[in-house]
């Protein structure tokens, strides 16, 4: 694939259950990212999604298999403070994501003092402000506490951070899950905006085909660790190629 960001080959990865059992949790996973598109990733609870995720950000160590990222290969702990400085992750629950004792300016200012310390004072402040208006929020928020702010907002503060440090890929883990269905939509209309202004690759997780059929350029179908179908969203839907495929789009339908 051309312009591919992200590069699996045959990645597996396994957590020892006792002296005698591996369990393992992916297998033989292997999948190309398209540079600048929204990847939507789907599955049922517990197939791996989120694993793969923390794999990527170096939070789970492959048991074999190759990784590369922007043609880099990942391979030792050094090389995931270049993946984090170009990777972030917006997370599904915006209750939990959010320091509830931190004003708004200083959960956005954290991730710069941590990961672009070559920023100085006066460009962190004019990108939080830009980030506060490319998100939709008002700057009054700065001042705000999460626990004086809805569900949705904190979701918009949680992607803004997320996008402070101008990383290459969003990881987005079910994050409007955890939203009523008008919130969702917002949501999911911020991240399309966002992809086309900055151009940004989106890996969008979750495990309602529907919403991902909204938001996604090509959807990866994920089953027992391994993925068994990925095509562009359309011909996905129009013509799957895989039963479980198929039982997950009969599903959406019903």
């Amino acid at each position: 694939m051309k312009n591919s960001i992200i590069k699996l080959e045959e990645a597996s990865l396994s957590f020892k259950l006792n002296k005698k059992e591996n369990l393992k949790v992916l297998d033989n996973f292997s999948i190309e990212i398209p540079e600048g598109k929204v990847l939507g990733l789907v599955g049922e609870s517990g197939c791996g999604k989120t694993t793969f995720s923390r794999v990527l950000l170096g939070l789970n160590k492959l048991s074999d298999g190759k990784y590369v990222f922007l043609n880099k290969k990942i391979e030792k702990k050094s090389d995931f403070r270049f993946v984090r400085k170009n990777m972030q992750m917006v997370f599904q629950d915006p209750y939990l994501s959010i320091d509830p004792t931190m004003n708004m300016k200083d959960v956005l200012e954290e991730p710069m003092l941590n990961l672009r310390k070559e920023w100085d004072k006066k460009t962190r402040e004019d990108k939080i402000l830009r980030l506060m208006d490319l998100v939709g929020l008002d700057r009054t928020y700065l001042d705000y506490k999460s626990k004086e702010m809805s569900g949705g907002q904190r979701q918009r503060i949680g992607i803004a951070r997320a996008l402070i440090i101008e990383p290459k890929v969003l990881i987005c883990d079910e994050c409007v899950s955890a939203l009523d269905v008008s919130v969702q939509a917002q949501i999911l209309n911020l991240l399309l905006d966002i992809k086309h202004q900055l151009g940004i690759t989106i890996i969008f997780i979750s495990h309602d085909l529907a919403v991902v059929k909204y938001i996604a350029d090509e959807i990866a179908i994920m089953k027992s660790g391994k993925i068994c179908e990925i095509n562009s969203s359309d011909s996905l839907f129009k013509n799957p190629q895989n039963e479980y495929t198929k039982y997950l789009i009969d599903s959406v339908l019903v």
